[in-house]
């Protein structure tokens, strides 16, 4: 029965296009096809949650992007930081 679940698993990422969600994009991809999927359903109630809750977490999706982008040129800008023991959430132990 594995072999069958790895097959049809393998089958349907090929479908789709999906490698995972090990990130940003991943997620975004499958999101969009999500979407489409849905979109192409009956219009119903159910469907129209759906859709709505597709928008919501593209929203934050969007804001997480730009947030990172934003952390990235944060650090390039100031380079490395070197964190304080005072800083730190669990500080060194016997130090002092």
């Amino acid at each position: 029965m594995g072999g069958l679940h790895r097959r049809k698993k393998r089958t349907v990422a090929t479908i789709y296009g999906f490698g995972g969600l090990r990130s940003i994009e991943d997620h975004q991809a499958l999101l969009e096809t999500v979407a489409i999927e849905t979109m192409a359903l009956e219009n119903s109630i159910a469907r129209n949650n759906t859709v709505t809750r597709m928008i919501l977490a593209g929203a934050k999706l969007i804001e997480l992007g730009d947030l990172a982008t934003r952390i990235v040129a944060i650090e390039a800008t100031l380079g490395p930081q070197r964190r304080s023991d005072e800083d730190s959430v669990f500080p060194t132990e016997g130090v002092g």
